[in-house]
């Protein structure tokens, strides 16, 4: 028996595929947990891949962009790349507020010093940094807050229509002024108990040095706010769950303005 398998399909369905897979592997490489350097590239291109194919069915119907010249194509396409790259580097850069936040608690304590580069996402980060980092990454995953990311990058399809982004700079500053505001609010909100402590610490290591200057006050001061600085990072461990919930609320937000700035509906 002869299987005749028809393996056809016009090439206006290729273009619209290939439209969805530029956004989303922009989206993919740099969004957090997808686009971390210890992801093997591969994986991250196969999933780029899958997610796309599933995207491609399941948007219906499929609206197709008009074009007369290959560069115009050329430049649906690279809409496409900077409207994925912008919803993965605004998730990314709201997952970075844990680390502003490590950085502030290490310069009350005294850690800032003892800072290296991450390697999973190249950037210098402290001691603290690394532990509120990687403590919301885990609970990024533990909840399925990646599954909340990706519905995002498929309701963007919604929002912004394939070839239909407009980048409007005006909106897009504003977006970008309003994330840089909340970007420090929530990092000083996360350290604020351990700046609280600290600076009655500082305040107390001040008294003391006026009522006993013979006291070194330097070497001791640094040891007690570091110790108090450790003890505090351990009894609000349990304050994370609701500060990663407050970190992902202002990711979604972030994703949301930025969609609105490129052309979505307000």
């Amino acid at each position: 028996m002869v299987w005749n398998v028809d393996l056809s399909f016009p090439l206006s369905e290729l273009e619209y595929f290939l439209l969805i897979m530029t956004r989303v592997s922009m989206f993919v490489f740099a969004a957090p947990f997808f686009g971390q350097q210890n992801v093997p590239r591969m994986l991250r291109a196969a999933f780029a891949v899958l997610l796309s194919f599933v995207l491609y069915e399941a948007i219906t119907p499929h609206q197709y962009v008009e074009y007369r010249t290959t560069l115009e194509y050329t430049g649906l396409v690279l809409k496409e790349a900077v409207v994925g790259m912008l919803i993965g580097l605004m998730a990314n850069w709201t997952m970075q507020i844990a680390a502003f936040a490590g950085q502030i608690v290490d310069t009350d304590i005294g850690f800032s010093m003892a800072s290296q580069v991450d390697p999973a996402t190249q950037m210098n980060t402290t001691v603290s940094g690394y532990f509120y980092q990687y403590g919301f990454m885990l609970i990024f995953l533990a909840t399925g807050m990646y599954r909340e990311l990706l519905r995002d990058l498929a309701g963007s399809f919604t929002l912004i229509p394939l070839g239909q982004a407009e980048f409007a700079l005006e909106r897009m500053n504003t977006a970008f002024l309003e994330f840089i505001t909340e970007y420090v609010a929530l990092g000083f909100r996360i350290s604020l108990p351990i700046f609280c402590v600290t600076l009655m610490v500082n305040c107390l290591l001040g008294i003391m040095a006026k009522v006993s200057p013979q006291m070194n006050m330097f070497a001791v001061g640094m040891q007690i706010k570091a110790l108090i600085g450790l003890c505090i990072l351990f009894l609000t461990v349990r304050l994370l769950p609701g500060a990663a919930d407050i970190i992902f609320t202002e990711m979604r937000t972030a994703i949301v303005r930025i969609l609105q700035a490129m052309g979505g509906a307000a």
